[in-house]
């Protein structure tokens, strides 16, 4: 496990970080983010993905389940100058019922990967959003090296091991024990091996839920890995972008932009 899993302040400074620096720029490319902006970011943790939209003076809203994080965001932001415009919730999204029609742009970065029924999920996410919102969705995909998010993984020698998280899941569960996982993490882990989506799975069920897909890149080299490794992002392309599936064990991440048809 590295040191920014277990330090929360680092962790919200790279989300931070990465988002003013990637994110920011591809969601420009489609719409201008505006100061007006009401933000949305679901899974928020502690909310770094959403300073630089607070920069920006847009009202900003993060939802957790996770109260500590929750707890924590709040303090990181208690002296940021446009604090009264923000407001991070602890609750379980399926159970937030008053957001209709509310927010211009949704952030869900590193996080449908987690949701179960994520087709569900989407139908419910278009409640949210206004007409002409804007959607960023990022994520692993569940076939790609760490798509099992090994990388939590307590023993050193599992959390850089790519793929052994596609083995079947009494042997991924037999190797989590012998190399001591404790159950808390092996019970994570296999939540995470339930709900991990391929890149072709949530294309499929944004068009089942009439979303259209206005803009996206498909990653070799994750953007995330720049602040975390010091690695250059790198887009996928070319005959290793152009087979599907196969490109889901060669990328890294995927970035989305939809939009309600």
């Amino acid at each position: 496990m590295q040191k920014r899993h277990t330090d929360p302040l680092r962790y919200f400074n790279e989300q931070a970080l990465s988002t003013e620096k990637h994110i920011i720029p591809f969601i420009n490319s489609v719409r201008e983010i505006l100061p007006s902006d009401n933000v949305l970011e679901i899974g928020c943790g502690e909310a770094g993905n959403l300073k630089p939209f607070l920069d920006k003076g847009c009202n900003c809203v993060g939802v957790d389940f996770n109260q500590s994080k929750i707890e924590k965001g709040r303090s990181f932001y208690s002296s940021h100058l446009n604090v009264e415009k923000i407001n991070l919730i602890s609750n379980n999204i399926y159970e937030s019922n008053e957001f209709h029609a509310h927010f211009d742009i949704v952030i869900i970065r590193d996080v449908i990967e987690h949701i179960h029924d994520q087709d569900k999920f989407l139908g419910l996410l278009g409640s949210f959003i206004k007409q002409n919102a804007i959607v960023f969705v990022a994520f692993p995909p569940w076939q790609s090296p760490f798509g099992g998010h090994q990388q939590i993984c307590s023993n050193k020698f599992l959390s850089v091991l790519p793929y052994f998280h596609l083995f079947p899941t009494t042997i991924y569960k037999f190797i989590l024990k012998v190399f001591g996982e404790d159950n808390a993490k092996i019970e994570g882990l296999l939540e995470i091996k339930e709900t991990g989506i391929s890149l072709e799975r949530f294309e499929r069920i944004c068009y089942t839920n009439k979303y259209q897909i206005v803009k996206k890149i498909i990653y070799f080299i994750n953007p995330n890995y720049e602040i975390k490794f010091g690695l250059k992002p790198r887009k996928l392309y070319g005959f290793f972008n152009s087979i599907p599936y196969f490109r889901d064990f060669v990328s890294t991440c995927g970035y989305y932009i939809i939009v309600k048809k």
